[in-house]
C-alpha cells in the first residue's frame, strides 16, 4: 500500500475517534440510561446497591439526571465539549489532505494526546473522579497516539511526488 494511503488511513482513524467522541458528547444522559439498562436490567438501579464500575456508572446517571432536571443549562459545556472535538477533526482535514506541508497539526496532537494523561490524573481526583476512571480517560489520549506517530513517521519517508493535495 502507498506510504501516502497509509498516512491518510492513520490521519483518519484520529478523524473518526474525534468525530466520534464529539458526536456521543451531545446525549450523555440518554447514553447512560441504555448502559445502565443494558447492565442491570433495570430502568433505575439503585446505586447504593451496587459497587465497583457499575456504583460509578449509577452515581453519574444520577448526577446528571437531577442536574437536567434542576439545572438543565450546565449540560451546554458537554455540548461545548462535543462542538471542540468536532472542530479539532476539522484540523486534522488539513495533514489528510497535505501530510508533508500540515505535519506540525499532527505533533500538536501527539502533545495534546499525552497532554489527557497529566490533566486526568491531577483533575480527577480534585473532581472526585475514581481513579480506574482516570485511567479510562487517559487511554482516549493513548489510543490516538500510535496513528498519529506512525503517520508522523511515514510523512519522513514520504517521497514529495507522492505528497501531492487529495482531490
Amino acid at each position: 500500500m502507498p506510504a501516502l494511503k497509509q498516512i491518510r488511513i492513520a490521519i483518519g482513524i484520529v478523524i473518526m475517534g474525534l468525530v466520534i467522541s464529539g458526536v456521543t458528547a451531545f446525549p450523555l444522559l440518554h447514553e447512560l440510561r441504555l448502559v445502565v439498562l443494558l447492565l442491570t436490567g433495570e430502568a433505575r438501579p439503585d446505586p447504593a446497591l451496587h459497587d465497583g464500575m457499575l456504583h460509578w456508572i449509577l452515581r453519574v446517571r444520577e448526577g446528571l439526571e437531577v442536574t437536567h432536571v434542576q439545572y438543565p443549562f450546565l449540560a451546554y459545556g458537554t455540548d461545548w465539549l462535543a462542538f471542540g472535538h468536532l472542530v479539532i477533526a476539522l484540523f486534522f482535514i488539513l495533514p489528510w489532505r497535505e501530510p508533508v506541508r500540515y505535519a506540525g497539526v499532527l505533533h500538536i496532537g501527539v502533545i495534546a494526546s499525552l497532554g489527557v494523561i497529566p490533566l486526568a490524573l491531577i483533575c480527577g481526583p480534585i473532581r472526585g473522579i475514581p481513579f480506574g476512571w482516570q485511567l479510562i480517560d487517559s487511554s482516549f489520549g493513548l489510543l490516538c497516539l500510535p496513528p498519529l506517530v506512525f503517520a508522523l513517521r511515514k510523512i519522513r519517508g514520504l517521497d514529495p511526488q507522492e505528497a501531492v493535495p487529495a482531490v
